[in-house]
């Protein structure tokens, strides 16, 4: 396999690998499909149904749908089941049959000439992460992108392919032994010319209850515990809107300041509804917020003028009114 390294690093730009995010200016948009594997036994979680499994709120497999959210057709080879977002349900044959099985049955629901293939149980994977992997695999000419662990080992799983070079192997594959169930996954990979990008944290992966435990705690820390819970909230709500959080802070902040206390989460509330009546999108959350924040600093000047009327020049004749009697 070539060993990938990412050109942010060479060329001096930031690059956070956690989140695929590099320098990116002239990055185009690459339609593709999603296959997710969410149908294995789970034996090391004592056969819990791992997709099923909450780590902020969220079951693990809404959090790997979250992050391909944009997928043309997302495909999901396991048994139905509810979820945050539309998908389309396929079961490898037989059911049980192994990841390339899973992947032969799912790539059969596929069109796009590009592919992410994830598994169900990646809490720290995101868009950003998925559009990083597609963009390197747009930008070459190999067979498919994947992420390494912190130990430096493929994750086959968590990856962009191209879909022809997959159809050709998992063609070849069924020739040569009949069908798929039972193959590993590297029976075809291994035949793949692959880019590697090494990112310990999106390719995290839950296989234990030790997994789950190390998921649960790291998305509580002080630096990441707001954004797992505005998306768990609006995976909840079935919201799917960008806002600039940022600003409905300061927003809350101002009114607890200027105002009440009291005031801050009701004034957001409030915004929210407003937004929601003037169309829902991210500039009418933006546009009920300034309104709000402008009110707040009215309020607030009201506080900090002198409200007693200035006394009248000591030349000045008082004011005299008739009795009205």
């Amino acid at each position: 396999m070539t060993e990938y390294q990412p050109p942010a690093a060479a060329s001096g730009a930031p690059h956070d690998a956690a989140h695929g995010n590099a320098a990116h200016g002239d990055r185009q948009a690459v339609a593709y499909d999603a296959v997710v594997l969410a149908g294995g036994a789970a034996r090391r979680l004592g056969g819990a149904d791992k997709p099923a499994v909450r780590v902020g709120g969220r079951p693990l497999l809404d959090r790997v749908l979250a992050a391909c959210a944009d997928a043309g057709t997302t495909v999901v080879v396991a048994g139905p089941r509810p979820t945050a977002r539309p998908v389309t349900w396929a079961r490898e044959d037989p059911p049980g049959g192994g990841p390339l099985a899973a992947l032969d049955a799912g790539l059969r629901h596929v069109t796009a000439e590009h592919v992410v293939l994830l598994s169900a149980d990646l809490p720290f994977l995101d868009g950003r992460t998925v559009a990083a992997l597609l963009d390197t695999l747009r930008r070459g000419e190999a067979d498919g992108v994947l992420l390494t662990d912190s130990d430096g080992r493929d994750q086959p799983l968590v990856a962009a392919y191209r879909t022809p070079p997959l159809r050709r192997g998992l063609a070849a594959l069924s020739a040569a032994h009949g069908g798929t169930a039972g193959l590993p996954l590297r029976r075809l990979t291994g035949a793949l010319d692959l880019l590697r990008i090494s990112d310990p944290v999106a390719s995290f992966d839950c296989d234990t209850w030790d997994d789950i435990a190390t998921a649960r705690a790291r998305i509580r820390e002080h630096g990441h515990v707001l954004d797992e819970w505005i998306s768990a909230v609006k995976d909840e709500l079935g919201i799917d809107l960008d806002v600039d959080t940022g600003v409905l802070l300061d927003l809350a902040r101002d009114a607890a300041h200027g105002v009440a206390r009291p005031a801050a989460p009701l004034t957001t509330f409030l915004v929210g509804f407003a937004a929601a009546r003037a169309g829902g999108d991210a500039d009418a959350v933006a546009e009920a917020a300034r309104k709000a924040v402008a009110l707040a600093n009215r309020w607030a000047e009201e506080d900090t003028q002198d409200a007693t009327p200035a006394a009248p020049s000591s030349g000045a004749e008082p004011e005299t009114r008739t009795d009205a009697g």
